[in-house]
């Protein structure tokens, strides 16, 4: 029988920093964690890395266009960061407390590839001028890319920045959750309800996925502890056994180290005798290795995604 998980209890101690890849994460994944904090006297921050501006179909519903350029995206950015300051003072969150990194939307992947220096030097800057004691990101297993990429610039930026490590939550938005998590919330009616409230704030999101949206924020608050990878498992194994398309397989590693990506043919693996892929070499931890198919596709959610090696 799975234990049950752990009550969170934060304090006026408590400095709560929220990873929020896009307007409304912030909401649907923290929304009753970020009261609690308040509620104990803690300091809040979400840092909203991309303001939801690569979203047509809604868009395209509520203004009635085809053709969204340059120019609409922008506004609806500016739409969607304005939906996040009212949910936010919605959960009593004070305005101050929302920094908007700007980044682009659906591309996080990309800019862990081809800039991840830069970002993880403002997320240090960041993380320097909050001081937090525990983060919330979005779990490395969310299906969503932003959402899993998310979660491997922050894990490289506390790398390099040199404090104690806070307690780290990851919140699990897309995808199926596991039969058990590590930390829970303790039940408050008032607290959800507020909770469902902020959700409302985010009329862009509600116009065609109110329902979705709705269930998703219905599920209760729960959260898992962060660590490294048991000490037992067998360095530079990876859980993919790819055999088709594998001319279009791009895997990419990412560790303070640095980032590389090959074509699956070119990447430096090897089997073992037990017919899985390993890495030739293990880069510094921690270590993330991410599986994808370099061509164009509508299907936004990752096939394989990331893991931690």
């Amino acid at each position: 029988m799975p234990l049950s998980p752990e009550l969170y209890s934060p304090d006026a101690r408590t400095r709560l920093l929220v990873v929020a890849p896009h307007p409304d994460d912030e909401t649907i994944g923290t929304g009753e964690l970020l009261q609690l904090v308040r509620a104990a006297g803690g300091d809040v921050r979400v840092l909203l890395l991309t303001d939801g501006d690569d979203n047509p179909w809604p868009q395209r519903w509520l203004e009635r266009r085809l053709r969204i350029g340059d120019g609409e995206r922008a506004r609806w950015g500016r739409r969607r960061r304005g939906e996040v300051a009212e949910a936010l003072r919605r959960l009593e969150v004070p305005f101050d407390a929302l920094r908007a990194m700007g980044w682009p939307d659906m591309s996080l992947t990309t800019l862990v590839r081809e800039d991840a220096s830069a970002a993880r030097a403002s997320l240090v800057g960041e993380l320097v001028g909050f001081r937090p004691n525990v983060v919330a990101l979005p779990a490395l297993s969310d299906r969503h890319p932003d959402h899993g990429s998310a979660h491997v610039l922050m894990r490289l930026a506390l790398a390099d920045w040199d404090a104690e490590p806070p307690l780290l939550l990851s919140y699990l938005v897309h995808g199926r959750e596991g039969a058990a998590t590590d930390i829970a919330l303790p039940a408050a009616a008032e607290r959800h309800a507020a909770k469902l409230a902020a959700l409302t704030a985010h009329g862009s999101q509600m116009a065609l996925s109110a329902g979705r949206m709705r269930r998703l924020t219905d599920r209760p608050e729960r959260y898992d502890r962060v660590a490294r990878p048991p000490a037992d498992r067998e360095a530079g194994a990876l859980p993919w056994h790819p055999r088709a398309w594998r001319s279009q397989l791009r895997l990419t590693i990412a560790s303070p180290d640095g980032v590389r990506h090959w074509s699956w043919a070119d990447a430096p693996l090897r089997r073992d005798g037990q017919g899985r892929w390993r890495l030739a070499e293990v880069p510094t931890a921690p270590c993330f290795a991410r599986l994808d198919m370099d061509v164009p596709s509508p299907w936004i959610f990752d096939r394989w995604g990331w893991c931690e090696l």
